[in-house]
């Protein structure tokens, strides 16, 4: 299947208003960074109790975009669908760039910003996730630009290997990113099921916002897309990553509410407060059961405009989803003598509370601006869309 890639002419005026307005979001971001910097992390809405807030709950949600992303390269690199070819270049430059956001989420989460540049590096323990996963990004991205450069040269052998190279990496990868959190001896964060539940949503949300992302970038450039393709990525590969996510869900929140040690913890993640309807309004409502079905029922599952609803539900869904993995676990209590039943106490832990500022509005902001900005100026110089993306013929 001759494949041609070209790129995009880049002259309109609503090329320039869009890299303007990423542009303004990046400075924008960049100034809130360099005032909490000066300031002070007391300007966000953490506090020593909820010591992560929006960024990192920003930073998992790009990471697992970046895992989700790849595996819509891979239907070509890995598993040889030729059809699917024209999104792999796409599909690898946003892995990367997703990455490197989630990156950039961590860092102006410092409030030392200089020491991220030394600490994961100088001082490593290999009994830390902490130290593990930096290794695990820093490698992600070199295989991707490897994995890249590999697709723009049509390495056909290099290509295939590095595909599978880089699809497993990413499950590491992500696997290590869940486990920062399932490894934590606290209720609401120590599961098994953690890991894998992160990686189910983090493939459903990268597949949802790559048909977005297709969809999108083939109408502005007013270049042909055959709709099976879409169809296709939505009701055979969406809608069972949906389901997966969902059963994971389950199993690991029912487990949580059957064992006594987090009975308690259980039933305040599913009906204690605000997060709790981001459970089932945001997570399972909108962004499993709805899509779930939209994408399963025939007439609404072979309609692109339907699939693309359904994609903009799963990674709204999905971004709840994120933010209930770290800010329930924070605000509970946590259980600081197990066994044991504290009768007094000088200061009583109780239920904290998160609120998120507007300086961290404009820090999330800032680095979808580099990513969009990166992304739409990378379109400009590198062919990385396709000239068209057509089906082939049934056999």
């Amino acid at each position: 299947m001759d494949v041609q890639f070209a790129k995009i002419e880049g002259k309109s005026v609503s090329y320039w208003v869009t890299v303007g307005l990423l542009a303004a979001a990046t400075v924008a971001g960049l100034v809130a960074t360099l005032v909490m910097n000066k300031h002070g992390l007391y300007l966000s809405g953490m506090t020593n109790r909820v010591p992560w807030g929006l960024q990192i709950s920003m930073a998992i949600f790009y990471i697992g975009l970046s895992a989700g992303s790849l595996v819509v390269s891979g239907l070509y690199g890995v598993f040889g669908k030729m059809e699917y070819k024209p999104f792999a270049r796409i599909a690898a430059y946003l892995a990367m760039l997703f990455l490197i956001a989630g990156l950039l989420s961590i860092f102006t989460d410092q409030g030392r910003i200089d020491r991220v540049f030394t600490k994961p590096f100088t001082y490593v323990n290999p009994t830390s996730m902490f130290s593990i996963n930096p290794a695990l990004y820093s490698g992600h991205i070199m295989i991707c630009v490897l994995y890249l450069w590999a697709l723009f040269k049509e390495k056909g052998t290099l290509t295939k290997i590095t595909s599978l190279v880089v699809v497993l990496w990413a499950i590491g990868t992500h696997t290590g990113t869940g486990a920062i959190f399932a490894f934590v001896p606290r209720e609401l964060y120590n599961s098994a099921l953690l890991p894998p539940s992160f990686v189910a949503a983090a493939m459903s949300s990268g597949a949802a916002l790559m048909i977005l992302v297709i969809v999108s970038l083939f109408r502005a450039t007013q270049r042909h897309l055959d709709d099976e393709l879409i169809i296709w990525m939505g009701r055979r590969l969406l809608s069972i990553f949906i389901v997966v996510t969902f059963y994971v869900l389950l199993i690991e929140n029912a487990h949580r509410a059957y064992l006594a040690y987090s009975h308690e913890a259980g039933l305040f993640f599913l009906f204690g407060g605000v997060h709790s309807l981001m459970f089932w309004v945001g997570l399972i409502t909108i962004g499993c059961v709805i899509p779930a079905v939209l994408l399963f029922v025939k007439k609404t599952g072979t309609s692109v405009r339907w699939t693309v609803f359904a994609s903009v539900l799963v990674v709204v869904g999905v971004l709840f989803e994120r933010f209930l993995i770290v800010i329930p676990g924070l605000i509970h209590p946590p259980e600081l003598f197990p066994g044991w039943e504290v009768t007094d106490a000088v200061l009583w832990e109780g239920v904290a509370s998160y609120s998120i500022s507007p300086l961290e509005v404009l820090q999330t902001l800032g680095v979808i601006g580099v990513i969009g900005f990166a992304f739409v100026v990378g379109l400009k110089v590198m062919p990385l869309a396709p000239t068209e993306a057509r089906a082939l013929p049934a056999k």
